[in-house]
């Protein structure tokens, strides 16, 4: 890593520009950004100090690597005191105008820097934004106080509570940015500013002292109550949003200095919280998804992705379709029969003006991504396709006939891919001779909007492919995550114990719509129940007897679902499963319902003595999420996942599990895998093999290891990856 340096260069007019230079984004080097205007403001020969970035970039904020460091340490001296020293003191209130030269991107702590000089001049096109509460922090450099003072109120609270970046154009308008000038020119009249507000023929601003575009105090005060209420229900559980609307408010009523140093004192009690914490780990398990031992590090070059053939336009693959066709990618649609590949292009039409009618995509761009289209009925289209996806229904001997078929239809680099999320690729494809080809490109529903790819490989499958179908899922804006060949793979496999402990529950007597309750309030967007519903129950009895046969006594049995289809519920599909769908109206409970679960309790005869089990939320989290853990530490000890924190990334890209947790395995860390250990052993003692300790969670548990930690290199399993 290249290390981060600022230069000073005083010219023959007076001015000093000082550049930050810290690949890749100009990260802020804070120590050595205060020696530069130090030497700047000391220097008789400087009467004006110009602030930019090179390469292109402005800064994209403070290294978020230090909070790394502060998690491992717990030392928050870590931590410069950027607010108060360096932008107040030496920068807003320094004796010599400072002007911020700002391109490509002013990020976080990069914009505020600019808001505590005196102006901002930026090229086109520049993205400016304070993106800190995705961190589980608030803006720390005095963003809390200046934004509101340089765009007004309403505007700032959007740019902060959703992170909401806005381009220099917008800013322009807003205030934020004082001119806009090409590229070329910024630097030359950023210098002819500076030495103009010398001269006075510029306003001097300092924007903590401004008031004009607060409004008067009640009006304020009335923003920040919808503001917190708005907050309320949008992001449950994270500290940091109101902890943003505290210190704006205290900027608004006491002044903005007393602003300033409430937000120096809360920033740094956020950086320590779990919230923190989790959004961290989950911003650095993302990143490290794209580095694959031997696969990224071996000096292979992606080959080019043209054209790629889709087999099956049903909901998967019409879904897999449209992300493709996004990215400008040639896309040949297959099906059957002309009506089935009708319907198919139809669905696809149907993604393309839903992005259009929410505001995604412009008329003329989904016009050119369904010109990127065509729909066959046999494989004549396939001679000159780069990438084969087959994405027809979870049956074993029409996968095998398919991929049988394309090795002999397509050319020999082609790549022949499955979506399978449970089948098992070597048995795909073992009526072929081409395994090193063969890779699974396993997409979530709706696949061109759920943002994960599992990567699936087989022991045969070569690193080329690996990596070239790595390239497609970023290309298609997704985060491909290699895994290793097992049944249900990653995710689906982590999660397959998930609603299955929900039905153990309902029939050890806890009410069904209050196990959705405590899911939803621990984070995720649904319940398991409402999940069953939205997915439709074909799936579920479709992967039944593959998950019975692989996982025997750990699966358990529920005659619930099969009870709700026989009364002729499918979900969301017929506005009837555990929830009753009425268009324009939200899912509502079904009294009705009541009597199918009485009995599928009584088909079960679980509940002790007859009787209702008591439990507390707390207990109804831990027998949902737990039995979750315990194969996630299974997958990991099988080597399934190339480290613990791709299942945290997947399983918060994949089924949504709450990002400011961490992750299925960053979370079950915190809670301590020796309390997950403990309820499991009880669990499994009063209800059988389902909650059963595996051997790897009840070794990190005795032995005081968290689950993160890289298994023993002795593990035999571990030759997977």
């Amino acid at each position: 890593m290249a290390e981060a340096r600022v230069t000073i260069d005083v010219g023959n007019d007076g001015v000093a520009v000082i550049t930050i230079s810290n690949p890749s984004v100009n990260a802020l080097a804070v120590p050595r950004l205060k020696e530069k205007f130090g030497e700047a403001l000391r220097r008789n020969d400087v009467r004006a100090i110009v602030l930019t970035g090179d390469s292109g970039k402005f800064s994209g904020g403070f290294d978020i690597n230090v909070f790394q460091k502060i998690h491992e340490t717990g030392d928050l001296s870590l931590m410069p005191d950027v607010s108060v020293d360096l932008v107040v003191n030496t920068i807003e209130d320094g004796k010599k105008p400072i002007v911020a030269a700002v391109q490509g991107l002013a990020l976080g702590g990069g914009l505020e820097l600019t808001m505590g000089c005196h102006a901002r001049i930026a090229a086109p096109k520049t993205q400016l934004g304070l993106p800190e509460l995705t961190l589980g922090v608030i803006p720390g450099f005095g963003g809390t106080q200046r934004l509101p003072r340089l765009v007004g109120l309403s505007k700032a609270l959007e740019m902060m509570l959703l992170s909401k970046s806005i381009m220099s154009e917008e800013g322009k308008k807003l205030g934020l940015i004082d001119a806009i000038v090409p590229p070329e020119e910024l630097l030359k009249v950023s210098r002819q500013w500076a030495l103009e507000i010398v001269e006075r023929r510029k306003p001097w601003m300092r924007s903590l002292h401004r008031t004009d575009k607060i409004g008067s105090l009640s009006e304020a005060r009335e923003i920040i109550k919808q503001a917190r209420k708005q907050a309320k229900q949008t992001a449950r559980n994270m500290p940091q949003h109101q902890a943003c609307l505290d210190v704006i408010e205290e900027g608004i009523v006491h002044g903005g200095y007393n602003g300033v140093l409430k937000e120096a004192k809360v920033f740094k009690e956020l950086v320590l919280t779990e919230t923190a914490k989790g959004l961290v780990h989950v911003f650095f398990a993302q990143r490290l998804t794209s580095k694959v031992p031997n696969v990224t590090d071996v000096g292979l070059k992606p080959r080019p992705i043209k054209k790629v053939a889709v087999i099956g336009g049903g909901l998967m693959g019409s879904g897999i379709a449209t992300a493709l066709i996004l990215s400008n990618t040639y896309v040949v649609l297959k099906e059957i029969n002309e009506e089935y590949l009708q319907k198919g292009i139809k669905m696809i039409e149907a993604n393309i003006r839903g992005l259009v009618a929410k505001g995604k995509l412009t008329q003329q761009k989904a016009g050119t991504a369904l010109s990127f289209l065509k729909g066959v009925l046999d494989y004549s289209e396939f001679k000159d396709v780069d990438m084969v996806i087959e994405a027809v229904i979870e049956n074993i001997s029409l996968k095998q006939k398919i991929f049988s078929d394309i090795e002999k239809a397509c050319p020999p680099h082609c790549i022949l891919a499955t979506n399978t999320s449970t089948i098992d690729l070597n048995v795909i494809g073992e009526k072929t001779r081409s395994q090193d080809r063969i890779i699974g490109a396993h997409f979530f529903s709706p696949a061109h909007v759920m943002p994960l790819l599992e990567i699936v490989r087989s022991e045969k499958t070569s690193a080329q492919v690996i990596l070239d179908l790595m390239t497609v899922g970023k290309a298609i804006k997704k985060v491909p995550v290699v895994v290793g060949n097992c049944i249900g793979f990653a995710v689906n496999r982590t999660f397959f114990p998930y609603s299955q402990s929900a039905h153990l529950l309902v029939n050890l007597g806890i009410d069904l719509y209050r196990v959705d309750r405590v899911i939803t309030n621990f984070g995720l967007p649904i319940g398991p129940f409402q999940l069953q519903d939205l997915a439709g129950y074909g799936v579920a009895v479709a992967v039944g007897p593959i998950y019975d046969k692989a996982f025997g006594n750990r699966v358990y049995h529920s005659p619930l679902l099969q009870l709700i289809m026989k009364n002729g519920r499918n979900g969301k599909s017929n506005g009837k499963g555990y929830y009753i769908y009425e268009k324009g109206s939200k899912p509502k409970p079904d009294p009705s319902l009541l009597p199918i679960i009485e009995e599928s309790r009584r088909l079960t005869n679980i509940m002790p003595g007859g009787k209702p089990v008591s439990l507390t939320d707390e207990e109804i989290l831990g027998m949902v999420l737990f039995p979750v853990v315990n194969e996630a530490c299974r997958v990991i000890d099988e080597g399934v996942v190339i480290r613990a924190a791709d299942l945290d990334i997947a399983s918060v890209l994949g089924m949504s599990f709450p990002s400011y947790r961490g992750g299925i395995v960053f979370w079950a860390d915190m809670v301590g895998p020796k309390r997950i250990y403990e309820s499991l052993k009880e669990w499994s003692g009063l209800y059988g093999k389902f909650y059963e300790p595996s051997r790897f969670l009840e070794e990190r548990a005795l032995k005081g290891i968290p689950l993160s930690a890289p298994p023993s290199v002795s593990s035999s399993s571990r030759a997977r990856l």
